[in-house]
């Protein structure tokens, strides 16, 4: 177990308050010491009840039940995972729970004013009044003796003068939740090229290994996935073959709401395993309007590029591209799902738990590092999709960049495609049906044709600096030759693409870790253990 939080404090201080901000940061198991009086002795809900019980039970035990609780619930708790005592309130307690669980006690005590906590026990509803008046509370021998507590407390918190949420980022700060000791647990996948290099896949197969999937981005890009078969457009492209994995949607993410809805509807996602982050802002029909009126550049006219300029330039509050900005916190039918995804993280981090950040489309896509124009509205690359998921680099641990082959663009005036080849180029090189590249090279989104150009260890080798990749995953390896089809190991490729492998880890200086060679159940072949 990482960490016993015991609070104390005098009644109003605000403990409940400091708890829930608490468990937004950090996450963790609450024990209610009401709770345990409760059923432990049969006591009548009362205030007068269970005061009297606490006080015998106190008596009768030295104060050591809060700790006998405690040690049952540790019993069946994640080994990282926070336990809160909610709360303590005399010096035996402390000393019981410091017995059990030694240096993995931190005891935390809330303090205010007597001004302030009269002026907020006055305000309390009467069910929750464990007195009638304020000077009965004083009056009683545990509170008399209650800020006695913070002669002893490894923090002292005045939550007369500071707020809840500001109180928990302190206290996440001392648990090492924003230690310069940070772990890395972050693995980014992100497009080394134009997009549609087959993140799906590459996503999907690696999903198992995560607890957290993430995803950044908006429906201008979908993701195919072939077990089980899927277009993931909003959720990561993990969620159908990691069910048990928490899901985020970043605060950067442009949402198209119908196609959200459907996907989590298909996934049967609830509250508890999706969160959405308030601050990502929904595509609206007037931003979609928009932009097929436009002769933009290769666009997929989804409306994420007039979305993202109206979160610009929407902080006047007034409308742009016909519509205010709205977010995802003012959308009724997500209430339920949204939560602030940096403390989801956090809570994460604290637990050790392995988070896996899809990007969507393609390094030489960037706004920023493209070829402008012909480029989207957003940075791709993997410190863009790191930001737009508000995570730091420094909890970065892998990024791989999915890399075809054999690269594409988008059809028509999308920009342009060094050493362009065509369909049947490759069909006869590689023994491919001619048919079976036409169907594939479609847009997932668009439906547009794509086209198709010859490999660039130039493109790649750029990509692999910008992005800070440590692997690759190289895509359409049954372009290089149609036997690979059947390959499930990698001495089962051909050598050509043996060859072709080797060439690309020489020249780029990145393993090659993971190979996909076809579209089905077992289309990537891995390179020793994922670790």
């Amino acid at each position: 177990m990482k960490r016993i939080i015991a609070v104390s404090g005098p009644i109003g201080v605000g403990k409940s308050s400091f708890f829930q901000a608490l468990e937004r940061r950090i996450g963790g198991r609450r024990i209610s010491t009401r709770k345990i009086i409760l059923t432990r002795t049969g006591v009548p809900n009362e205030r007068k009840a269970l005061q009297d019980a606490g006080e015998k039970l106190d008596l009768e035990t030295d104060g050591q039940w809060v700790a006998t609780a405690a040690e049952s619930e540790a019993a069946s708790t994640e080994p990282n995972q926070f336990i809160f005592i909610d709360a303590v309130r005399i010096e035996s307690q402390i000393r019981h729970l410091r017995t059990v669980f030694g240096d993995k006690v931190l005891h935390l005590h809330l303090t205010a004013s007597d001004e302030i906590l009269q002026d907020r026990y006055s305000k309390r509803p009467s069910e929750l009044k464990e007195f009638e008046t304020y000077e009965e509370v004083r009056a009683s021998v545990t509170e008399r003796a209650i800020e006695q507590l913070g002669t002893t407390a490894d923090m002292v918190l005045d939550a007369g003068r500071i707020d809840a949420n500001t109180l928990a980022g302190k206290v996440a700060y001392n648990l090492g939740g924003y230690d310069s000791n940070v772990t890395p647990l972050v693995d980014v996948i992100v497009g080394a090229q134009f997009g549609s290099e087959g993140k799906g896949n590459i996503c999907a197969h690696l999903a198992k290994n995560y607890e957290v999937l993430m995803r950044v981005g908006g429906p201008n890009a979908g993701h195919m996935v072939a077990a089980p078969r899927y277009k993931y457009v909003q959720l990561p492209s993990g969620t159908g073959s990691n069910k048990e994995a928490l899901i985020l949607i970043g605060a950067g993410t442009t949402i198209w709401l119908p196609r959200l809805l459907i996907e989590m509807l298909d996934h049967s996602l609830s509250a508890s395993r999706l969160a959405i982050d308030p601050q990502a802002i929904v595509i609206t029909q007037a931003d979609r309007d928009y932009e097929d009126a436009l002769e933009a550049i290769g666009s997929t006219k989804q409306g994420v590029g007039a979305a993202s300029a109206r979160k610009i330039l929407g902080r006047d509050g007034k409308s742009h591209i016909g519509s205010r900005v709205q977010l995802a916190k003012d959308v009724d039918e997500l209430k339920s799902y949204v939560r602030d995804t940096k403390f989801e993280l956090q809570k994460s981090f604290s637990s050790g738990k392995r988070v896996m950040l899809e990007g969507t489309q393609g390094t030489d896509l960037s706004i920023h590092h493209g070829p402008y124009p012909h480029v989207t509205s957003r940075e791709t690359t993997a410190s863009g999709c790191l930001a737009d998921a508000g995570i730091g680099p420094r909890r970065v641990r892998k990024v791989v960049i999915v890399t075809r082959t054999f690269p594409i663009r988008v059809g028509g005036d999308s920009g342009d495609l060094p050493m362009e080849t065509s369909f049947d180029a490759i069909s006869k090189s590689s023994g491919v049906p001619v048919d079976e590249i036409a169907g594939t090279e479609v847009g997932t989104v668009s439906r547009k044709k794509r086209r198709i150009g010859e490999f660039s260890f130039e493109q790649v080798q750029r990509s692999a600096e910008l992005n800070g990749a440590t692997d690759i995953a190289l895509t359409f390896a049954d372009y290089l030759g149609v036997q690979n089809q059947k390959a499930t190991r990698y001495e089962e490729l051909t050598e050509k693409t043996r060859q072709f492998i080797d060439e690309v880890e020489n020249r780029v200086g990145v393993r090659v870790s993971l190979i996909s060679k076809a579209f089905n159940v077992d289309a990537v072949i891995q390179r020793g253990e994922w670790k």
